[in-house]
């Protein structure tokens, strides 16, 4: 929420984010950051956008709540805790989703390497005399040579990205 309306804001006054962000004093990525919804301002940016954009913190933040509750400190450090803990929560998802997709992929490369084992590139005996066939055995031998070269590097990749984004308790 509010990143969008940070970029609503933004695009309604007229400003890139190199202009709004040179207004600001910080650079244009964390502004696009800020918009992107990857990260937050903190407090006093907070107000300095308000005071910018000449609207309430509130209406950033996207709650309507009284005027004199909406410039307590407190109110907006509660606010972005918030936001802090709904960002945390983005990102320990997007880390599941990753370590179970690199799981999956290990999987994967391991049940390839079985297959070719119990397979004994059987292609090899077949009878190449017509063009057919042999162009088969050349494709299958090119995926199988290819594979016993690059798959072991696959495998050892996905391996530490299963242990580096592992849960840590």
């Amino acid at each position: 929420m509010l990143s969008e309306n940070i970029k609503n804001l933004r695009t309604s006054k007229g400003l890139s984010q190199q202009e709004l962000a040179t207004q600001l004093n910080i650079v244009r990525q964390t502004l696009s950051k800020w918009e992107n919804g990857l990260s937050v301002p903190d407090a006093d940016m907070l107000i300095h956008l308000s005071n910018t954009f000449e609207v309430p913190v509130s209406s950033l933040l996207g709650e309507t709540i009284s005027e004199k509750e909406a410039n307590t400190i407190q109110s907006l450090a509660n606010k972005l805790e918030i936001i802090n803990l709904q960002l945390a929560q983005r990102k320990e998802s997007r880390q599941k989703i990753l370590h179970g997709s690199l799981i999956l992929c290990s999987a994967l490369i391991i049940i390839g390497f079985l297959i070719m084992v119990s397979l004994e590139s059987s292609y090899l005996t077949w009878a190449s005399n017509d063009m057919e066939t042999a162009v088969l055995i050349v494709f299958l031998h090119g995926i199988e040579w290819i594979f016993i070269r690059v798959a072991p590097l696959l495998l050892i990749g996905t391996l530490m990205g299963v242990y580096i984004t592992r849960k840590k308790y």
